[in-house]
């Protein structure tokens, strides 16, 4: 791979991920890495996976049994690979594809996916190539992550996504059409006076209606600072290389 513009590590416990300008992470990728939760006998799928830090963090986090990332744009498939290869990371498969066309030989308990949030068109694009693919719904829209999903899963295996609480009707209505029922459903705020700026959702493959609305999720005390729950599941560091 050609080395990648403003390319660095950042250390998650005893993993270093390598990122560069292109291919990044915030938050919301900590978030749905422990929304998910994966348990240590589950195989699972991170879809749209970018630089890899949702798997990375599954994997750092919770082991589990086996672990499998789709992502279409090749440098950030570079950086993964260089990552897993690093770090010497067992039961860990990377596929640079588009996930529509995806398809793989085992089907997966759990499949997690950060995606594109907004609809193509809608917004202010940036300049850059790479930060419209993973920001807009180019390349894939949501109902092509679900689709993909519920052909890859078990029957009762998981679909995990984080997107914008102004897209939940779309996330729903997505989902079910797939054949996977919204079970449990989180919203994130700065705090309790702010309106969610984000949702996390799990459905699950063959589930029937019935869905659990858990306790908000705030990133910060009433001072400002970390709170509680965001200090347990921000595992990274800055490590310039």
């Amino acid at each position: 791979m050609t080395q990648a513009a403003g390319l660095k590590t950042e250390k998650l416990g005893r993993i270093q991920l390598y990122v560069s300008s292109a291919h990044r992470f915030g938050t919301d990728a900590f978030l749905l890495a422990d929304f998910a939760a994966p348990r240590h006998k589950d195989t699972v799928c991170d879809l749209c996976s970018g630089c890899g830090i949702v798997a990375a963090v599954m994997y750092e986090r919770f082991l589990p049994k086996y672990i499998e990332t789709v992502e279409i744009a090749e440098e950030a498939c570079g950086l993964l690979e260089m990552t897993v290869q690093k770090n010497g990371l067992e039961n860990f498969k990377t596929v640079c594809g588009d996930l529509k066309n995806y398809k793989s030989g085992i089907m997966f308990d759990v499949i997690t996916c950060n995606p594109p949030y907004k609809r193509s068109g809608a917004g202010i694009k940036s300049a850059q190539t790479a930060d419209i693919n993973a920001r807009h719904e180019v390349l894939c829209t949501f109902s092509d992550v679900c689709k993909t999903a519920a052909a890859a899963l078990k029957f009762g295996g998981r679909l995990c996504v984080c997107n914008r609480p102004e897209r939940l009707a779309d996330m729903i209505c997505d989902m079910r059409s797939a054949g996977i029922e919204p079970k449990r459903v989180r919203f994130v705020s700065k705090n309790a006076y702010t309106s969610p700026w984000l949702v996390l959702i799990e459905g699950k493959k063959g589930g029937s209606p019935f869905m659990q609305v858990e306790r908000s999720f705030y990133t910060q005390n009433e001072d400002g600072t970390p709170s509680e729950d965001l200090r347990g599941i921000y595992i990274t560091q800055l490590d310039k290389t």
